[in-house]
C-alpha cells in the first residue's frame, strides 16, 4: 500500500494543503531506550511492540500560504518552546520532501493521557507524519513513512503498522525502520492499561534516550535485547503467552534498570507503580496469566489473555491509586481520515 493525498482527502485546493490521519499508540514488549545516533533518532536495540487499538491520536495538518509560522494545538493546548519546535522540525522534513515552504496549522487530540508513558508520542508523530504526506501529495511506501515518523519519535516508526511490529535499527537511516510481523487478529492478548498519574513526566523519553548511556549496564542491557527479541519472535509465531510474558517483564525492569542508574538517576515510579507490580505477581502465584510491562512513566501495562480481562479490569479498578483502566487489544494501521468531521 502506498500514500498519496489526492487518493485520500477531498480536502485540496488552491489555498489549503490539507489531511486528517488517526494512529495507534503502541506498548513495546522489548523496548527502544537509547539511541545509536541521536540527531536522526536511530534506536540502540531493535524492539517489538504490538500497535494498540484503544488509545488513539487523531491529527490534521493543513499548509496555508497566508500562514507566516506554523501552530501547533495538541489537546486545545498551543505548543511553545521545544514542544512546538519538534513538531516544526518534523514538519520541515515532509516540506523538503515536497518542495512546499508553506507553514502549517496542526491540531491533534489524543484519547488517553499524553507524556505519562502511554507513548503518546508514538501515535502522535505517526499520525502527524501520515497527516503531513497526504497533505502535500507525497507518494510514499509504508517503509518510508516509517523512517520519517522514526525521525519525530523513535517509537512512532512502529504506530505507522497494526497488530505485532519489529522495529530495525541500523548504521544508516535507510536502515531503521519498521515492518510488521503478525496482523492484529493473530493473537487476541489483552493490554490492561492501569493509569495511576496523568501528570506530564518531569524528564522526556527524548532526554532519557540521551542519558541511557551514561548508564554502566546500558550495554548489557542492548545485549540482552537480542536474545529477548527472539525469545518474544519464537513466542508469536507459537502463541506462547508464559514465554512471551517472561520476556517482556524482564526487559521492563532492564530499562528501568538502566533509567535508575543513568547520571542523573531516571525514577518515573511512583508507590501505586511498584504495588501494581506486586499485584501482578500475586496473581500469577493464584495462577492467573498476567505480565507487567512499563513504558517511560509511572503506569503499568498488564498483559493478559482475554478471557481473564474483565475480571482482572474490576480488580485493578478496585485498588487504591488506580484512576483509570483502558483495556485495550492489538489495533489496526495508522491510516488517513478521509472525509473527517
Amino acid at each position: 500500500m502506498r500514500y498519496k493525498a489526492n487518493d485520500h482527502h477531498p480536502h485540496l485546493s488552491a489555498a489549503v494543503l490539507q489531511a486528517t490521519a488517526e494512529a495507534g499508540a503502541n506498548i513495546a514488549l522489548t523496548k527502544y531506550w537509547g539511541n545509536a545516533n541521536d540527531d536522526l533518532r536511530i534506536p540502540a536495540n531493535e524492539s517489538i511492540s504490538i500497535t494498540l487499538d484503544r488509545t488513539r491520536t487523531v491529527t490534521t495538518v493543513a499548509f496555508h500560504p497566508d500562514l507566516t509560522e506554523d501552530e501547533v494545538v495538541v489537546d486545545e493546548v498551543r505548543l511553545s518552546g521545544p514542544a512546538r519546535e519538534r513538531v516544526v522540525q518534523h514538519l520541515n522534513l515532509l516540506r523538503e520532501r515536497a518542495g512546499v515552504s508553506w507553514r502549517a496549522r496542526v491540531v491533534s487530540r489524543n484519547n488517553f493521557p499524553a507524556s505519562a508513558g502511554i507513548a503518546s508520542s508514538a501515535s502522535g508523530f505517526a499520525a502527524l507524519t501520515l497527516a503531513g504526506a497526504a497533505a502535500l501529495g507525497l507518494d510514499l511506501s509504508p517503509c518510508d513513512l516509517s523512517r520519517l515518523a522514526r525521525r519525530g519519535s523513535g517509537s512512532a516508526a512502529r504506530s505507522i503498522f497494526g497488530g505485532f511490529v519489529l522495529l530495525h535499527t541500523g548504521a544508516r537511516d535507510e536502515e531503521a525502520f519498521a515492518e510488521p510481523l503478525h496482523p492484529p487478529d493473530w493473537w487476541e492478548i489483552c493490554d490492561l492499561v492501569a493509569i495511576v498519574s496523568r501528570t506530564e513526566k518531569g524528564v522526556s523519553s527524548g532526554e532519557g534516550h540521551r542519558l541511557a548511556p551514561t548508564s554502566a549496564l546500558h550495554r548489557a542491557r542492548v545485549a540482552r535485547v537480542a536474545e529477548l527479541n527472539q525469545r518474544i519472535l519464537d513466542a508469536l509465531a507459537r502463541r506462547d503467552f508464559a514465554a512471551l510474558g517472561e520476556a517482556a517483564e524482564e526487559d521492563a525492569l532492564l530499562m528501568h534498570a538502566v533509567m535508575m542508574t543513568s547520571r542523573p538517576s531516571l525514577l518515573y515510579w511512583l508507590p501505586e507503580t511498584v504495588m501494581l507490580m506486586h499485584r501482578v505477581h500475586a496473581w500469577r502465584r493464584e495462577g492467573v496469566p498476567a505480565y507487567f510491562t512499563i513504558d517511560a512513566g509511572p503506569n503499568v501495562h498488564i498483559l493478559t489473555l482475554p478471557e481473564y480481562a474483565d475480571h482482572l479490569r474490576t480488580d485493578l479498578l478496585a485498588l487504591p491509586g488506580v484512576q483509570e483502566v483502558i483495556l485495550c487489544r492489538p489495533g489496526p494501521e495508522a491510516r488517513v481520515i478521509p472525509n473527517p468531521e
